[in-house]
């Protein structure tokens, strides 16, 4: 297991990764670099903090496929999971619904995930990797990236479309 984890992690690219994964989610995958290219101005941070995330499914993915998680960790993996589709439907329809978006529920959402995640893997993941988890989630829940992709006529709104577009789809199918 160790060596899957270390060997998948060092392929983890995006354009690796889309290999294996479906095409709504690559697609959601592609805007999410695209919002933090555009928020960032720095495509090596965006790269970096998709390539994060990306590492980061991988070793979940790893972890799961090996049924490393005990009973507890499975109940906070069921907790996670709620409150990622809770976040994907708040996301959706503070989208869809004009005037409605709230910055402080859309970041505490966020950070309500990723400390779940935390207590997820913390034993089972090492340091580094677990500043990932908080890099990503910090990038994303930066109120400044929030609040820009809900501007109105903001220029990250077309991404916003097209994410919650993605996010709808893996919802309906139940992927998310």
């Amino acid at each position: 297991m160790q060596a899957q984890k270390k060997l998948l992690s060092r392929m983890a690219s995006k354009s690796t990764v889309q290999l294996f994964i479906d095409d709504t989610s690559s697609e959601i995958l592609d805007e999410l670099y695209r919002v933090s290219k555009e928020h960032s101005g720095n495509r090596t941070e965006a790269h970096k903090v998709v390539k994060d995330l990306v590492k980061v499914v991988v070793k979940v993915a790893v972890l799961f496929r090996h049924e490393r998680f005990n009973a507890e960790e499975l109940a906070v993996a069921q907790e996670f999971r709620s409150k990622l589709h809770q976040g994907a439907m708040t996301a959706i329809s503070f989208h869809e619904v004009d005037f409605t978006f709230d910055r402080v529920v859309l970041e505490e959402l966020l950070c309500g995930c990723r400390d779940l995640l935390l207590r997820l893997v913390s034993r089972h993941l090492t340091a580094k990797s677990l500043g990932r988890i908080r890099h990503v989630f910090g990038h994303y829940s930066d109120p400044a990236l929030l609040s820009g992709l809900y501007r109105p006529d903001g220029p990250l709104r077309p991404n916003l479309g097209r994410i919650c577009s993605g996010l709808s789809k893996l919802l309906e199918e139940g992927k998310l």
